[in-house]
């Protein structure tokens, strides 16, 4: 075949697959009525449209999102192997303007991936009321919301496990299932107890089957939540201590290497085990700020979590750390 031919059949080569990727590209017909047109099997065309790319007949070009932040997001999520990570659009040390703006965040997130019939639980804490203040009206069919753990803190309380999750069922105009009891008990034997409790039960049995959770993650640490708010007893906090405990998620408590710690105190807490947590396809970690900085490490390296909302400080440092 001489020089001359051969050109000829690849400018006929080249002319189909300009053909074709017009139609499919421009025109917008499917690969079956491309098929359909020319005569050919919808994975001949599947295949010519590979082809017209590998050609640079067709160049695709994506378009960054209007911020700064979306290359570092998707560095992270390859780096820690992360379903998303999503970083907030604010730079500040305020620590209030930081948890209104990661729960604006979280709140845009979450509407944006809801289609109804799904099951969400919930935990408590300051962040994740900032997440429900940022909510708006919405009814999505099928839609469940749980709590997770029982209450903690005072039941007044604005942050609230019970509270928190009556108004996101309240918002999605959805019924609720809670858990009108403590998220830790004396001993052992009363929190078998109260978990045979039938709405308890259902609750639990409910939130376990979650789509989606959305937790805080605590960090182990004087200025912390956890601590502060005087929920576990001086033996508790000495038992967390031994055992090098960084932070928790839905008062489970794991290290710095992100693995969760077994301890006494798992046996007395009424909510969700740490299989049935990991078991959940989307755990969304809505949490900032430098001081939760070592407990938000550890989460993500643990893979304890598969979605991190967080701001723009805390990922810069997950990006700088070395593995």
């Amino acid at each position: 075949m001489n020089i001359r031919v051969q050109m000829h059949i690849l400018m006929v080569q080249h002319r189909i697959l300009y053909k074709i990727a017009k139609a499919y590209y421009e025109k917008r017909l499917t690969q079956q009525e491309i098929a359909n047109r020319y005569g050919l099997s919808r994975m001949k065309v599947s295949r010519l449209l590979a082809k017209a790319v590998n050609e640079k007949i067709v160049q695709i070009k994506i378009i960054a999102p209007n911020d700064q932040f979306t290359d570092l997001e998707h560095q992270l999520e390859e780096k820690y192997g992360m379903k998303e990570v999503v970083i907030t659009n604010i730079k500040t040390n305020n620590e209030k303007d930081l948890f209104q703006e990661i729960g604006r965040t979280s709140a845009e997130y979450l509407i944006s991936i809801l289609q109804g019939n799904e099951i969400i639980c919930l935990t408590w804490g300051r962040t994740l009321l900032n997440l429900i203040n940022n909510l708006s009206a919405q009814e999505y069919p099928g839609l469940k919301v749980a709590q997770m753990l029982g209450g903690l803190g005072e039941p007044e309380a604005e942050f609230h496990g019970t509270d928190l999750a009556r108004r996101m069922a309240q918002i999605f105009t959805t019924r609720p299932r809670l858990i009108h009891a403590p998220g830790i008990l004396k001993n052992k034997k009363l929190c078998d107890e109260l978990k045979e409790d039938i709405q308890v039960k259902n609750t639990l049995l409910l939130a376990a089957k979650a789509n989606i959770a959305v937790v805080g993650i605590g960090s182990f640490t004087e200025g912390g939540t956890i601590l502060k708010s005087n929920i576990l007893t001086e033996k508790d906090k000495q038992t967390l201590n031994k055992h090098n405990v960084t932070g928790d998620i839905s008062l489970r408590f794991f290290n710095k290497e992100g693995q969760f710690i077994n301890t006494e105190l798992d046996d007395r807490i009424v909510g969700l085990s740490t299989d049935e947590i990991l078991n959940i396809p989307r755990i969304i970690g809505v949490a900032g700020g430098l001081a939760k900085y070592n407990s938000i490490k550890a989460a993500v390296k643990g893979k304890l979590i598969s979605v991190l909302i967080t701001d723009h400080n805390v990922a810069e440092r997950l990006a700088n750390e070395r593995l």
